[in-house]
């Protein structure tokens, strides 16, 4: 059984110079000025001895690069997952400070992938600004960074105007790059964007992708994904409300990546605030069901809400009440 990292927030604050970043609270009921999406912050602690050290660059590794909210938790970046296989990283999703988050994790992992200027494919489940706002930062900093080839982008409609918009928005930084001392290339910065139904969405020697719909709340378009190498299959539910489909989905998968809320906090809340949640996530108890039907190996918990300020193992427990596998809260650059 692999054994997974916590990275120390000391450690992390001086390679990344972590400061506080303060997201949008993303569709909020309107009787609640910020309340349903907040978390408590919960700092990692320290890896336990023995789980330091280079990754084995041969294996396929899932590094959680941010596991926030649109909360501003100091020690949670915005919600963005990288599988690391065959040489290559591979995003999922885009959160505030994710490119730094990346770099972080090649220096705590040993895994070259992650640095900035190999940051090349990132898939999106849906447009959601807490899982986007590191979108620019995704195309921009890698370019400016080094990378050799442009970005390429998969993701639900509306991704190739949002795309086309944050480049224009940044038009006069683009141009002061490449006209300017940098002489940075300019065809280097066409990112390769892709709108996908569900199915099959990407396949190269290394990875297959395949997107399935998710109910959450108004979004007409959002996606989890089940992502295949030689030797993992790892599901990642994006923001869904309860979905009994994805059980099958997942049937024997080796990590089932769920967000999460925890029921007993919720029961505490007003109706608002309880309908909301209903449409919009699941419980971690939905969670153990879920990860209980399909069998798989172990349930990574993200993007944890703690509604009424319970612990990280609350939140575990009640995944526990009904599945008996391997269940993680995750955090920050912890890797599998």
């Amino acid at each position: 059984m692999r054994r997974h990292l916590h990275a120390p927030s000391l450690f992390l604050a001086l390679l990344v110079g972590v400061g506080c970043v303060a997201a949008p609270i993303d569709e909020v009921p309107p009787t609640v000025e910020s309340g349903p999406t907040e978390a408590t912050s919960l700092a990692p602690s320290p890896p336990t001895s023995g789980e330091e050290g280079p990754r084995d660059p041969s294996q396929t590794w899932v590094v959680l690069l941010g596991t926030g909210t649109p909360g501003s938790e100091p020690d949670r970046f915005g919600p963005s997952t990288a599988i690391v296989a065959g040489g290559n990283a591979y995003v999922i999703d885009a959160g505030p400070g994710v490119v730094r988050r990346a770099a972080a994790g090649a220096i705590v992992s040993g895994l070259t992938a992650l640095q900035p200027a190999n940051l090349r494919v990132a898939f999106f489940t849906h447009l959601h600004s807490d899982h986007t706002l590191g979108y620019p930062d995704l195309i921009l900093s890698p370019w400016v960074l080094g990378r050799s080839e442009p970005l390429r982008t998969y993701g639900p409609p509306g991704l190739e105007a949002m795309t086309t918009a944050l480049l224009e928005a940044y038009r006069e930084d683009i141009r002061a790059r490449v006209e300017g001392p940098e002489q940075l290339r300019r065809d280097l910065l066409d990112v390769q964007t892709h709108e996908v139904e569900p199915g099959l969405i990407y396949d190269d020697d290394v990875l297959r992708v395949e997107a399935f719909a998710v109910p959450h709340g108004t979004w007409d378009h959002a996606y989890g994904f089940k992502l295949m190498t030689a030797d993992r299959t790892v599901v990642i539910s994006g923001d869904t409300g309860p979905f009994d489909g994805l059980a099958d989905i997942a049937e024997g998968a080796d990590v089932l990546i769920h967000e999460a809320y925890g029921a007993e906090g919720l029961r505490d809340r007003d109706a608002a605030i309880q309908q909301y949640h209903a449409a919009m996530h699941t419980s971690a108890v939905k969670v153990g069901e879920i990860a209980a039907q399909a069998g798989v190996a172990m349930v990574i918990l993200t993007h944890q809400l703690h509604l009424g300020g319970e612990t990280e193992e609350a939140l575990v427990d009640q995944v526990r009440l009904s599945f008996d596998g391997e269940v993680v809260y995750g955090h920050d650059l912890d890797i599998f």
